[in-house]
Formats: C-alpha cells, sequence, structure tokens
C-alpha cells in the first residue's frame, strides 16, 4: 500500500496532509528529530536523534515505489525520486527528474555565495495561497495514487 511520509521538522503542512490522507484511506508516517518531535492523530510518529541528515536517511530508507513525500529539502526529493517515490514540496511543487538538477545546482550557487560572506533573500513570508495550492496538488497525486492502486508494475 501506497504512504506518505512527511519530513516533518519545520513541515507547515502536516495537518493538512494527514486530513487528506484520511480521505484516501492512506497511511501518514512522520519522521522528525528529538529537537521537533511531534505527535498527531492519524499519523504514525517516528523520531531520530539530532543529527546533520538523520532524518532523510531514515525517511529515504521506508520509501517504496509511489509512495508520496513531502519534504522541502532537494537533496532528499533527489533521493526519493532515485526510489521512484514522488517527492512535493509544501507549497505544492512535486519535484521530478525534469526539475531536480536545476534545483540542486541552484541550491548550490547559493551555498557557494553564502559561503563567500554573501547573503540571499530567506523564503517568502507563508500566506493561506499557498497551503489552498499544496492541497490541490498533493489531492491531485493522491487520485492517480488511488488511480493506479492495484494496477500490474505498482
Amino acid at each position: 500500500m501506497v504512504k506518505i511520509l512527511i519530513d516533518a521538522d519545520g513541515c507547515p503542512v502536516v495537518g493538512q496532509t494527514i486530513n487528506l490522507a484520511k480521505t484516501y484511506r492512506l497511511p501518514v508516517i512522520l519522521i522528525c528529530d528529538t529537537s521537533h518531535e511531534m505527535h498527531r492523530e492519524g499519523a504514525e510518529t517516528i523520531t531520530v536523534s539530532k543529527g546533520a541528515d538523520a532524518v532523510d536517511f531514515v525517511l529515504v530508507n521506508r520509501v517504496d515505489k509511489g509512495d508520496i513525500v513531502v519534504t522541502q529539502d532537494y537533496g532528499l526529493a533527489a533521493m526519493v525520486l532515485a526510489k521512484r517515490g514522488i517527492p512535493i514540496d509544501q507549497n505544492g511543487r512535486v519535484y521530478s527528474n525534469e526539475n531536480i538538477e536545476q534545483l540542486l545546482h541552484g541550491r548550490h550557487v547559493a551555498k557557494k555565495i553564502r559561503q563567500g560572506g554573501g547573503r540571499m533573500k530567506g523564503p517568502k513570508k507563508r500566506r493561506p495561497e499557498d497551503n489552498e495550492k499544496f492541497e490541490a496538488a498533493l489531492t491531485v497525486l493522491l487520485k492517480k495514487t488511488k488511480e493506479n492502486e492495484g494496477k500490474p508494475g505498482r
């Protein structure tokens, strides 16, 4: 069965994801570290020790083909794609083999600028429209998932 995994450290759409997952009867797994520990009704929580990428490695080891992963981490999204999962960010952007390379390159360039003493503009403040875009995009993914469930090759 397809499941939804959430990179829950700082994820602003945990509640929306759980609510939509209930509608489609899919299990949700929250993965967070000890500094962001959370428990939500309707989801299993896995808490890992703090450490660079600790959540990412636990999450990617649990991804199966067709699973949906909510994350804003481009590196984690790339690993999920390699395992044939479907990563989506908190604003409804679905990561794909067509866009991940450009996103990773942009992240690399930004890191180089910061290491050189430069400053980068941070993300825009979250707005209600961002939640609506996320819910619409996740709903599309969930409908496709339900349509494909039980088909050969799944």
